[in-house]
């Protein structure tokens, strides 16, 4: 995997595109700035490919746009779900 300064930009990036759709397609209000935004995209994409996995049975199973938002959406759901309990 390429660590170098530019691919690490356009991962955050597509973090913050993905979290920003999920947030958009979630009902209701969303907790978190910019920086929670990018991370909920960036671990949604891990999630999606491990749902995909699981599914498929494909262990090169990759995510994409549409898994990568599908795992953002439930990880906000958790996280609103943990947010809202200690409020």
């Amino acid at each position: 995997m390429d660590f170098s300064a530019h691919s690490i930009i356009w991962v955050l990036l597509a973090g913050l595109v993905i979290g920003a759709i999920a947030k958009l397609l979630m009902p209701g209000r969303n907790p978190g700035g910019c920086i929670i935004t990018m991370l909920l995209g960036i671990a949604g994409a891990f999630v999606g490919t491990w749902l995909g996995r699981m599914f498929t049975g494909n262990e090169n199973y990759t995510a994409h746009w549409i898994m990568s938002i599908v795992g953002a959406m439930l990880l906000l759901l958790l996280y609103r779900l943990i947010a809202g309990r200690r409020n």
